[in-house]
């Protein structure tokens, strides 16, 4: 598996280490992973943990996810990370977020477990995830019409278009940066995309050319048109026929790891 290391951040090696469970991965997320990082960004690093056999066969509910916060360098870092099962279970749904994190780019941390998820990632997508981009579309241009900030009408057309790439390239493509080069989007992005670099929490009211809200809202609503035509024409199967496989891979890592 390719890793890149992210540039600025200090050595996660130790947290990795510190963690309770076994960590099968953990890749950063976020607006690092979606190309449009500000330089007071949170880091958004996600992954999967492995239960042992104890808590998993007994009654008391396993602790399935769990969420770490700290400050390094000035910078405000999580890690989140679901126990396998857990991930398996979402990876089954229509859930885009999940797939972009196991195929981010950005590792921190990796196994051979890792890669075997990342082999069945492809088999796994399915037309259902353009509802995943869709509805999360809508609920980030609300939020930009709530907060006028950049981030949320940054994340409105990046994963319009990520949808849109996923449909007709049956690839899943985070980067903003790379989705304006393959899906054709409003010239304004890339200047969206420089002004956010600035400030986390910068508003479009600040900038000296911003584009309209009538044009952005055209814009929007011809996006999510191109992202109807693409799923109803896309060749991705409506199921998985992945569900055996990443069901046994589940059970064979949790056998493998003895641990009680």
């Amino acid at each position: 598996m390719t890793t890149h290391p992210v540039s600025g951040l200090s050595d996660l090696t130790r947290v990795v280490a510190e963690q309770q469970y076994p960590l099968l991965f953990a890749t950063v997320s976020g607006a690092h992973l979606y190309g449009f990082p500000s330089r007071d960004s949170d880091v958004d690093l996600r992954g999967v943990h492995l239960l042992p056999l104890r808590e998993v066969l007994g009654l008391t509910p396993a602790q399935e996810t769990r969420t770490r916060m700290w400050d390094a360098d000035g910078l405000e870092m999580d890690l989140v990370t679901h126990d396998l099962a857990k991930f398996a279970r979402l990876l089954l749904r229509p859930n885009g977020y999940v797939l972009e994190q196991l195929l981010s780019p950005l590792v921190v941390h990796t196994t051979p477990e890792h890669a075997a998820l990342v082999d069945l990632a492809p088999r796994l997508l399915t037309l259902h995830h353009a509802r995943h981009y869709r509805g999360f579309a809508k609920t980030q241009w609300r939020l930009f019409g709530k907060t006028g900030e950049l981030k949320p009408l940054l994340y409105t057309f990046r994963v319009l278009l990520t949808g849109i790439h996923l449909m007709r390239a049956h690839e899943v493509q985070a980067d903003l940066s790379t989705l304006l080069d393959s899906v054709r989007a409003p010239d304004y992005v890339r200047d969206l995309v420089t002004a956010k670099a600035a400030a986390e929490h910068g508003h479009l009211s600040t900038l000296d050319c911003a584009p309209s809200h009538e044009r952005m809202t055209g814009d929007v609503e011809a996006l999510q048109a191109a992202l109807d035509e693409a799923e109803q024409s896309t060749t991705l199967p409506e199921e998985t026929d992945a569900g055996a496989d990443l069901n046994e891979l589940v059970v064979q890592t949790r056998l493998r790891s003895g641990g009680i």
